[in-house]
């Protein structure tokens, strides 16, 4: 089947030195971008993480500091990167939770100003968990009867996810091939950042979902404890966080004047 599409998609999976989206790097990145026409085009980086990478996640990947010592930096490939990306939506496994984060954060450190703003995103995992509760292994299996080779290979795992995501569309009427639908289907609490530090409220304006201030309006904090915005500004915050903070800042600024 053909995945009904009004732009182009690109499916993407990274191999990273770990899970901390604020500090972590990414050490291999494959992208799998589908056109509306069904036409495809794929390309796979290694990527020096200028960090050592730990024994227990070589153990993962197989990606070794060796193997990618030789490699270009993230920075130095982003502009590509980002090229490839700039007019798709974006599709991946986990990759409202832990890719797109992390990409958001390699991009703003390679001064590439990355947002969500125009495109939607498509967590695989997420129809699949909603759906059958398992893997991407599992969820390969299960939809393709297949076994993932390669399985903790970026380009294996990108191919597998696009191909989960077509047999999802043909096996469940009520998930459309639509890729708004999907976007939202695949979506779980609205976050205003991808980490999930600044929620919507029902009335869908911004508000802290962590600490002393959970549940208020970040404006009315902000206002009435303008020194909070500069501990969050200096403390150990992924830099999407703080850009949307700030870009709320100025809006209620500027809301004023």
């Amino acid at each position: 089947m053909q995945l009904s599409l009004t732009k182009p998609i690109c499916f993407f999976d990274l191999e990273t030195t770990g899970v901390n989206i604020s500090k972590d790097r990414v050490v291999e990145i494959s992208i799998l971008k589908v056109f509306p026409n069904g036409t495809e085009e794929s390309k796979t980086w290694l990527v020096n993480p200028e960090m050592k990478i730990p024994k227990e996640v070589v153990e993962i990947h197989g990606i070794t500091d060796e193997k990618v010592a030789n490699e270009p930096t993230f920075k130095e490939l982003a502009k590509e990167i980002y090229n490839m990306i700039k007019d798709s939506d974006l599709g991946g496994f986990n990759s409202n939770r832990f890719d797109i984060p992390l990409l958001a954060e390699e991009m703003l450190r390679a001064d590439i100003d990355f947002d969500m703003k125009n495109r939607l995103a498509i967590d695989v995992q997420t129809i699949f968990h909603k759906m059958e509760q398992r893997t991407l292994s599992a969820a390969y299996k299960f939809y393709c009867d297949e076994n993932l080779d390669g399985a903790h290979s970026a380009e294996a795992d990108t191919k597998a996810t696009y191909e989960v995501l077509k047999a999802q569309i043909e096996k469940y009427d009520e998930v459309e091939n639509n890729t708004k639908f999907l976007a939202e289907f695949s979506s779980r609490k609205k976050f205003a950042d991808f980490a999930g530090f600044i929620a919507y409220n029902k009335e869908g304006v911004e508000c802290f979902s962590f600490g002393k201030h959970k549940g208020k309006l970040v404006t009315d904090v902000l206002e009435k404890e303008p020194g909070y915005f500069g501990w969050l500004l200096n403390a150990d915050f992924p830099l999407y966080t703080k850009k949307v903070l700030t870009s709320i800042k100025l809006r209620n600024f500027n809301n004023k004047l």
